[in-house]
Parts: C-alpha cells; structure tokens; sequence
C-alpha cells in the first residue's frame, strides 16, 4: 500500500474510536492487524458516519468471517442494530458466537435477538447453555429471564420455553418462580398458580412469591389474594411489600376496618421513615381511603420530604377526588418550578372550571401555554377536556382542528382530535386520525385500541376490532381499560364465558365505573344478575355520574 494511504488511514484512526478499540485490545487476531484490515475497518466506519448503517454492518461483517475477529463481529451486531437490520444483524451474531463460543455476552446478543425476531424456540439452546456458563447465576438468569422473552408477543412460544428451561431445575425456587410469571402472561392462571406455589414451598419466606400468586389470584377473587397475602404476612411480619398489598386486597374485597390496620402495623414499624409514609398514603389514596392518605401526606411536609412538590400534588387531587375545588386550587398554586409543575398548572385550570368558571380556565389555560410554549399540544388537548366535559364537543373539536393545522402529526392532538370526533358521531374522522396516529406512532398502544373499541361499541366490523385490541395488548398487555375493550369484543362475538374472563380482570385491576358497567352487563346476560347488580352499585358510588354506567343500567333494568 502506498505510504500516503497508510498515513491516511493511521490519522483516520486516531480519531474514530472503533479502530482505536480493535488496535489496542490484547487479543490479536489471525493475520495481525494489518493495512488492509484496518482500510476495510475505517471504510465501515466512514459509512457509519455518513449515515449509511446498512453498509457499515455488512462492511463488518464480512470483515469479521475473513479475519474470524469477534471484535468485529461484535461491532457488525451492533451497527446492524442501529441500522434496524433485525437479519443483519442476527448473522453477525452468530457469526460472533461461532468465533467465540466461551462468550457469554454472544450467547445473550444472539438469544436476545432471536427472541426480538419472534424466535423464542429457536432460541431455547442458546438460553439453556446461558444458564450454565461461567460467572453465570442461575438463580438471576431465571428471574430475568421473561424480561428477556418480553419482546416476542408469541406469550405461549415463551411459556413452553421458560416451562422446558425451568424443568432442569425442579429444585430451583426462581425456576418455577419464573414458568409461574410466563403462564400467568400467556393467560393460564392454573399452571401459574401450580408453579408459584411449588416456588413458595420450596422457599417458604419468598415475599416476591407471595405477592405473585396474590397478583394472579386478584383477577379471580380479592379475598383469596387477602387471604394468601394474610397467611404470608402472619408467618414473616416484617414483610413491609406483603403487608402494603394485603391492605390493598382488603380494600378491594371492601373489608376496610382490617385494611385500617394493616396501614398502621406498617406506619408503627417505620414510624418516621418518609418513603414508607408516602407508599402508605399513596395506598390509600389509590384506595379512596382519603382521611389516611391526607394525613400522611400532610405528615411528609412536616419531615422534610425530599419531593415536597409532588406530595403537594398528591394532596391536590386528594381533593379534587372529595370535590373541594378550591382546596385543590390552594394546593396546587403551591407548586413550583420542577416535573410537577405543568400538570399542576392544567388541574388547576380543571379545577375552575369544576366551579362553573369555565371561561377563567381557558384565560388560565392560554396564559400558561404564552409562558410554555413548548408544551401548546398538551395545553390545547387540556382546554379540549373542559369544553367535552361542559358539553361543548363541537367547540372542542374545532380547537383541536385549528391545533391540527399548525401541527398536523402530532400524536397528542390526533388521537384526542379522534375521541372527540367520536362524541360527534364523526366516525370518519375518527378512524382516519387514529390510523394516521399508528402510521406516526406504531408502538401507540391506545390508538389500536380506540380503534378496536370503537368498531366494538357500535358492533361492526368485529374481527378487525378484535385484531387492533390484540395489537394493543401486545404492546400495553398489564393496561387494565385495553383489556377491557378485548372483553368488549368477545362479548359482542357471543363468547360471554371468555367476555367475563376478561372483564373481571380488568375491572380487579382498576376498578373503574365503565369497566364495572360492561362487567355488569355480560354478567347480567348470563344470569349473575346479583353479581352484576352488586358490581353496579360498587361502580355508583365511586362515579355517580358516570353516564355509560347510568345507561347500562338504566337499559337492562327497565
């Protein structure tokens, strides 16, 4: 090679990091690092730097297979990820495990991505020689091991994976620990809850298996869920996490004097420790108990909490839950500059207007939005809420209409732009906006699900309805309102047993009254008119004025 192009490429490398790392590790490969190599090497880097990902990777890759370099290959992984070159990259990673079988990282890049590009079978032997690598725990690797499978929406290809991985290991608490998460995923709570309970004998002090089995027996009955979480914390009384969720499932199976209790049994272990006080009223916040939850908050201001902000806000909408407008109004005007500050702003603008002020909100709203201006999508979504919730629709849709024109594909004001369209019988408009939301935004789980719900509620078009939740839940699969809507369209394609499966998830995930409402209503349809009635009124009392739950009721009662 001319000396001239040596003296290129060795001024070249100096400032490229990529070559500075090949040059200067210890392992050399066969052939050295000779001018050749390093041209080829600084050519992939120059692609990269110019943008040109795809022919980076490859670049590497053939480098790596010539020089039988895992650094290289390494690199080829890499740039081919960054390209979004799923196949690319999957060679490039074989190719490193193949040079450097002994390298654990390789064994976790090419499982990891077989399993990101729906593989999760294909993946099985190199996950099962993971496991038993040096420097490898396996207690650790079995309790990431469904984060890893997360990424593969195939949830039974990844149960019979976990199931297969964990059967090597029938004494391994974390084993069955997690073949009890990937069946509870893949929706087989009694293999779930076979496998959890086998963890829990075989370590009877494990909270984190507790808590599990609690979880999967929510879906079914809160009491069951209390009553394990009961028995774990009668037998292990320091278990603050055990004991904080046995209250929420006492909440929930409405036995709140016991609740009570618990509350103060994990206030009197830690009485001055701020973090617990939080998680207790945030509890209980979360729960409606708001006289717990107002006193520890207001405890917290008085201990120096290291977010004084967000407690404040906390106490805001403690408030605005009890209808004390002008209480949330106090406390959020005492919020300053930081992450709390915005959304403060926009429920003190709620708050006005909840006192027949709207026209004050919206002059609050527009005076926040001149000082933030970078936030103007989010404050007209904002304004658009008050004029829905005082029957102005028609004004709120041409709001966000105006909002569209500036700034045509922007996620927040689409997908709104498209529920309010939907309040109008505007169905065109909405399903054009949602769909031009997934092209913006495909990973934007609510927009498949609106979508799907939409053509449920009116009963057309259901199959596809039924495809959209489906993509909604592979992305948001714990978002209790998605599975909601998957128990909707079941139920308006007859299968009221599978409807009420999952309805009675949702609605024991987050009780909320228009999950109760559609949870009532395929109850009533089979014959649980008890069930259904008692449901109702549960979901009355927290939301009097819930108008699809008003409806329901009101349709099947006459």
């Amino acid at each position: 090679m001319p000396r001239t192009i040596r003296l290129i490429i060795a001024a070249a490398c100096l400032s490229i990091a990529g070559c500075a790392a090949l040059a200067q590790t210890k392992e050399i490969p066969p052939g050295d690092l000779n001018e050749p190599m390093l041209y080829e090497f600084l050519l992939g880097e120059i692609a990269l730097q110019r943008g040109d990902n795809g022919l980076a990777a490859q670049t590497f890759l053939d480098l790596a297979r010539r020089t039988r370099d895992p650094r290289v290959a390494r690199r080829a992984v890499e740039v081919a990820n960054q390209a979004r070159m799923p196949e690319l990259a999957l060679d490039a990673a074989r190719t490193w495990y193949d040079l450097d079988p002994a390298s654990t990282q390789a064994l976790q890049v090419l499982a990891a991505l077989l399993v990101a590009n729906k593989r999760a079978e294909d993946a099985l032997p190199y996950l099962e020689k993971l496991l038993v690598s040096e420097g490898v725990n396996v207690e650790n690797g079995f309790m990431q091991l469904n984060r890893m499978l997360a990424s593969n929406p195939d949830k039974a290809a990844n149960l019979r994976v976990v199931r297969r991985l964990a059967s090597k290991y029938p004494v391994l608490p974390q084993a069955h620990f997690a073949l009890a998460q990937a069946a509870a995923t893949a929706g087989d709570d009694e293999a779930a809850l076979a496998a959890v309970r086998r963890a829990s004998a075989l370590r009877p002090d494990w909270e984190l298996a507790a808590l599990l089995e609690a979880q999967i027996l929510q879906r079914r009955s809160p009491g069951a869920a209390a009553k394990v979480l009961g028995d774990f914390v009668a037998a292990n009384p320091n278990s603050r996490e055990a004991r904080l969720n046995y209250a929420r499932m006492l909440v929930l199976d409405k036995r709140l004097p016991e609740a009570r209790k618990q509350f103060e049994a994990v206030l009197a272990a830690s009485p001055g420790n701020p973090e617990v006080i939080y998680a207790v009223g945030l509890l209980a916040f979360q729960l409606r108990d708001f006289e717990v939850a107002e006193e520890s908050m207001k405890r917290l201001l008085t201990l120096g909490y290291r977010d004084p902000d967000g407690v404040r806000y906390v106490l805001g909408q403690i408030a605005e839950e009890q209808k004390l407008w002008p209480q949330a109004v106090q406390w959020y005007e005492r919020i300053g500059e930081g992450e709390h500050q915005l959304a403060a702003r926009m429920r003190t603008a709620n708050a006005i207007a909840k006192q027949g002020r709207l026209d004050e909100a919206r002059t609050f709203l527009k005076r926040v939005a001149a000082e933030n201006p970078g936030e103007a999508p989010q404050l007209t979504v904002a304004e658009a809420q008050l004029l829905r919730e005082a029957n102005r629709n028609q004004d709120a849709f041409q709001l966000l209409g105006e909002a569209l024109k500036k700034d045509p594909d922007q996620p927040e004001l689409l997908y709104d732009y498209a529920l309010t369209a939907e309040k109008l019988e505007r169905f065109e408009v909405l399903e054009s906006n949602l769909r031009k939301l997934i092209q913006v935004r495909p990973d934007h789980a609510h927009a498949y699900n609106a979508l799907g719900y939409s053509f449920a509620e009116r009963n057309t078009r259901l199959p596809e309805a039924r495809k959209l939740i489906e993509r909604a839940l592979e992305l948001a699969p714990d978002d209790y309102f998605i599975v909601d809507s998957m128990g909707w369209v079941l139920y308006r394609e007859g299968d009221l047993k599978g409807a009420a499966e999952q309805l009675r998830r949702a609605y024991g995930g987050r009780p909320d009254a228009e999950i109760g409402a559609h949870l009532g209503e395929v109850l009533w349809m089979m014959g649980e008119r008890e069930e259904a009635s008692r449901i109702w009124q549960e979901s009355l009392k927290a939301s009097p004025d819930n108008e699809t739950l008003q409806k329901t009721i009101k349709r099947l009662k006459r």
